[in-house]
């Protein structure tokens, strides 16, 4: 129909049978199919989209001078020569709701971009010509990528991708670089995306390139890179033609005296380096039989090596005049996490290179300020002062909240302090586990420079505790203002004395969170004096301490320990977590009175202590999650009673409980009754989230196995003790009832192939297995079926068959093992050493016990196992050569490794190596050496 010069509306008429992004004709609507609504542009603040996307066909009454001054689109079709420019009506086959979304814009309505919008919506300001709609689409993407607010909208990786394909073929390099930069500054998130896989390869060198690639360490950047290598080889096959055109290939290449990594593909082009010198040993010796990785092992092996043997004043010395890039770590105003774990290679040098611009790299004389600023670590304060602000561009990032640097010891912690606290003045939690020579005076410089700091952990091991010297605190006469410290863990300090932990509680009034595990030299006095100081305590870890009569009374606010007024407001409801393993000299009487005042607690242990029923019974809670009350002589009843009160507990722990088995009229034990037979205890398991962690041993058996269950079906970890009687049956019922199954710890239990093969063929999220003391009639057999995901292996007395050959099949069945203990395992020789090597190269601890003769000629055969942390070698041969630890030394790899063990087990080492050989020496002496 004709359309006359005064008409100024045009209809737009669209069908969901046309639209070009097809919807679900089966969904359902308040609307039939067939029937046409009706809306007009003039009255969009009344639009129900849900109610107008019901239709099957919608007609839209516009303003044509709206869409000709609106939309290039409908100005050349309108306003042309086309045949349409003088109908009334014009068919508009798009996507309904995106259209009706462009109409809005038009009119000036605010709509709603989304991840899954955006590209539609930005697909229909281009064919449509809207400015409007494409300014609107290109601020949300701009600021979307350029945002540093945790609470900004995601982008999901799918539709990352597509934006980046349609860009690439519409949208010029506007929409392209976007994607990159937000794949890059969040590359954390989507690394672990199903979709990462899928990445386009040019989408991901863009990513790479991108100044802004923000990743925790070095480490998640190449294990990233080398998921996506795995990924894309799947996609393309297997056969020997397409592998040779696969991106499967990691090449090195040097440029300009430094050695770069990179990524290659079927394109010539190359991907930005990764910094091989920066990555963990651990990581690289686990990764060593991975495709696109194994052949550049030996050069990273040689990267690290170098940079651990040079001092950072060398360091500085043999870098050339163009930024060290290989040496710095990735920062950029995006990182909010920092890992530097296990990089004991890093030294002051790198730390300081990495928080220096590239600006300063362009002054030729950029070397000497560095190295005069390097040069005596010990220098006063003022002088390093002056020369770290007056010489030094120091940038500050304020993202970084979080930083983990356990095991770097080769760092100068004063040096460390003051350079972070420059850098990164936001930072609120920080790791530095397994590192000696951080003292009491580190700690209290570490809550005076950081004044944002709110996590401590300074965890060291505590197996076995060494008596060492309390170390020495500075204690300054002046006044110390008090930190944000809320979790302080100080686990395996036993360096830490009495004033040393007073000193530092005199700065933490606002701690929530303490551990003190294994701190020997902590009197249950100074325990006492920390709890009440600290009123805002609700979780202690106290295990393996003298936490005792006075500690409770502290709790129970019954006495007074720092000479100031008492709060008559008890810590003990308040507490929501408390775990005393091993605490011993409490009576029967505080235990009850702290117990029964602990309403709050979320997690309960009571590990090797002299708890009773009667003490239990009183518990008052209702919101426990963790309870552990192992070798102790608890009842089957009094944990009835305190199951049954608290129907979400996720975590028991009752091995080693005698009393937990019932006994018969006779005295005999009873295995066909269940071990929680009341039946408002399986009631209340069921109606919880259900047990994730289960450790048992007296009284338990199949029956026990089957009635629990409907409470078992999220069971990640358990472990079965002396006193049980699972038999075959409940083993096979352990994969079916158990899918989830993570770690299987098994102590003089029967065992077979045919259940060990059960198990190990179902559970395809298995992590760990233990066989301990195990009896019944096993062989290779049962383990000749693939484990990748198995990290931990423990086979002690039950493959005393074992041979080389068998060794060698497990490690083909497990090739990911960075965990091994083998006790008496007869057959083995000096043959196995290599075996173990060259298996698991990236083996971080290895227990060897009674293992045939697999020491007898030396134990350089295990230098292969790079990473090692954690050897010990018990009563397998004639034993170990005088001279290991000095060419474990000369290797560097072992030192690297066994730096803290080389230190404080050293000299102990080295007297029984050269004792061994004495005649007077039984030949049965312990030898160990643990990290």
């Amino acid at each position: 129909m004709a359309l006359s010069s005064l008409d100024e509306f045009v209809i737009l008429v669209l069908k969901k049978d046309h639209c070009l992004q097809h919807e679900d004709a089966s969904s359902s609507s308040s609307a039939p199919p067939s029937q046409v609504i009706s809306i007009s542009a003039s009255e969009i603040v009344s639009w129900d989209l849900s109610e107008i996307l019901a239709y099957a066909s919608v007609k839209i009454r516009v303003h044509r001078t709206r869409l000709i001054e609106e939309s290039s689109y409908f100005q050349g079709l309108l306003s042309g020569s086309f045949s349409e420019s003088g109908l009334d009506h014009i068919s508009v086959d798009w996507n309904l709701e995106t259209f009706l979304n462009l109409v809005m814009c038009l009119y000036g309505y605010a709509i709603d971009v989304t991840s899954t919008s955006f590209l539609p919506l930005f697909e229909a300001a281009l064919y449509f010509g809207v400015e409007r709609l494409l300014s609107i689409c290109k601020t949300w993407i701009s600021v979307l990528v350029s945002s540093n607010d945790p609470a900004s909208p995601k982008l999901d990786l799918s539709d990352l991708i597509q934006m980046w394909s349609f860009g690439l073929e519409h949208a010029g390099d506007f929409l392209p670089d976007l994607c990159a930069a937000y794949l890059a500054k969040n590359f954390m998130l989507v690394k672990s995306d199903e979709y990462f896989g899928s990445v386009p390869y040019e989408l991901l060198i863009s990513c790479i390139k991108h100044p802004h690639l923000t990743v925790h360490s070095e480490m998640h950047l190449a294990d990233a890179l080398l998921l996506w290598l795995d990924a894309e080889r799947r996609m393309s096959g297997f056969s020997e033609s397409r592998h040779d055109n696969t991106v499967n290939l990691m090449e090195q290449q040097k440029e300009k005296g430094m050695t770069h990594v990179y990524l290659k593909s079927v394109s010539p082009t190359y991907v930005k380096k990764v910094r091989f010198s920066l990555l963990p040993l651990s990581f690289i010796a686990g990764r060593s039989k991975s495709h696109g990785f194994s052949k550049f092992v030996d050069q990273s092996l040689e990267s690290v090596i170098k940079l651990k043997k040079i001092p950072s004043t060398y360091l500085v010395d043999s870098l050339t005049d163009s930024p060290p890039a290989d040496l710095r770590l990735r920062l950029t105003e995006y990182t909010e996490i920092l890992d530097l774990s296990g990089c004991r290679q890093l030294n002051e040098a790198s730390l300081l290179l990495s928080v220096l611009p590239n600006s300063y790299f362009s002054n030729l004389r950029w070397r000497k300020s560095l190295k005069s600023f390097l040069k005596n670590p010990e220098d006063d304060e003022r002088n390093r002062e002056h020369l770290s602000y007056g010489t030094l561009p120091i940038l500050s990032f304020e993202s970084l909240k979080e930083i983990d640097m356990s095991k770097c010891q080769r760092l100068n912690y004063k040096f460390v302090i003051k350079c972070f606290s420059k850098s990164f003045p936001s930072l609120r939690k920080l790791r530095a586990a397994y590192l000696l020579n951080i003292k009491v005076f580190t700690v209290l410089e570490l809550l005076q420079n950081f004044r944002q700091l709110t996590e401590v952990d300074l965890t060291v091991d505590i197996a076995p505790i060494i008596p060492v010297q309390a170390s020495l605190f500075y204690s300054g006469r002046g006044h110390c203002s008090l930190s944000n410290i809320t979790r302080l863990t100080l686990e395996g300090r036993s360096d830490i004395c009495d004033m040393g932990l007073q000193s530092i509680s005199r700065l933490c009034d606002s701690l929530c969170y303490l551990n003190i595990k294994g701190c020997a030299l902590l009197s249950d006095a100074c325990i006492a004096y920390v709890i009440q100081r600290c009123k805002y305590l609700c979780s202690l870890i106290v295990c393996y301490t003298s936490f005792s009569e006075n500690s409770i009374l502290a709790l129970c606010a019954s006495i007074s320990m720092t000479n100031e007024h008492m709060d008559s407001n008890s810590l003990a409801p308040k507490l929501q977590m408390l775990h005393m393993s091993k605490c011993e000299g409490i009576t029967e009487t505080s235990l009850f009175n702290l117990i029964s005042q602990t309403q709050k607690m979320k997690s309960l242990c009571l590990r090797d202590t002299k708890v009773s029923d009667s003490v239990l019974c009183e518990f008052p809670g209702s919101s426990l999650e963790a309870l552990d009350i192992s070798n102790t002589t608890i009842s089957w009843m009094a944990l009835v009673r305190v199951i049954s009160r608290n129907p979400n507990l996720k975590s028991l722990k009752a091995r080693g409980c005698k009393n937990l088995l019932q006994l018969q009229g006779d005295g005999r034990a009873d295995y066909s009754f269940p071990l929680f037979s009341a039946h408002e205890v399986f009631k209340s398991l069921s109606k919880g989230s259900g047990l994730e962690e289960l450790e048992i041993g007296w009284g338990f058996s199949y029956f026990s196995l089957e009635s629990l269950r409907p409470a078992v079906s999220f069971l990640r970890a358990i472990s079965v003790g002396l006193g049980a009687s699972l038999g075959e049956d409940a083993l096979k019922l352990l994969s079916s009832a158990c899918p989830l199954l993570e770690s299987i710890v098994l102590y003089f239990q029967e065992i077979s192939d045919s259940a060990l093969a059960s198990i190990l063929t179902s559970l395809k999220h298995l992590q760990e297995l233990a066989l301990s003391y195990c009896f019944g009639d096993i062989s290779i057999q049962s383990f000749k079926f693939s484990m990748p995901s198995l990290r931990k292996l423990r086979l002690e007395r039950v493959t005393r068959w074992m041979t080389s050959d068998d060794l060698f099949i497990l490690t083909q069945s497990c090739p990911n093992v960075t965990e091994l203990s083998l006790v008496g395992c007869l057959h083995l020789n000096s043959d196995c050493q290599p075996i173990i090597s060259g298996g698991w190269p990236g083996m971080i601890s290895l227990h060897l016990e009674e293992c045939g003769s697999i020491t007898d000629n030396g134990v350089t055969s295990l230098y292969g196992c790079i990473a090692l942390e954690d050897l010990l070698l018990r009563h397998n041969g004639s034993g170990i050569q005088k001279s290991f630890l000095l060419d474990a030394t000369l290797k560097e790899i072992f030192l690297l490794n066994f730096y803290r063990s080389f230190q404080c087990f050293g000299w102990y080492l080295w007297t029984c190596v050269m004792q061994r050989k004495a005649a007077s020496m039984p030949q049965r002496r312990k030898k160990e050496v643990t990290s």
